[in-house]
């Protein structure tokens, strides 16, 4: 793991402001959604990619009831 020297504080409501610079890098945008993730003692931020519920593609991906899917899966299906 690589330490950017970038220090946040927390605000009042628990929040952290990710600078602009690493939002470019990992290609994060406004209104983009991020997975948390716990390991041990850290915390991992990660965008989230989406991706098929049943083996986890992001190709050719699409809503089927309420839930993304490949076209490979919902052809099985």
């Amino acid at each position: 793991m690589k330490s950017t020297g970038i220090i946040r504080k927390v605000d009042e409501l628990g929040r952290v402001v990710i600078p602009i610079e690493l939002r470019r890098v990992m290609g994060i945008e406004e209104k983009n959604s991020i997975e948390i993730f716990v390991d041990s003692d850290r915390i991992i931020l990660q965008k989230h990619e989406q991706s098929c519920v049943f083996c986890g593609s992001d190709d050719e991906i699409r809503y089927y009831k309420n839930k993304l899917i490949c076209e490979d899966c919902l052809e099985e299906l």
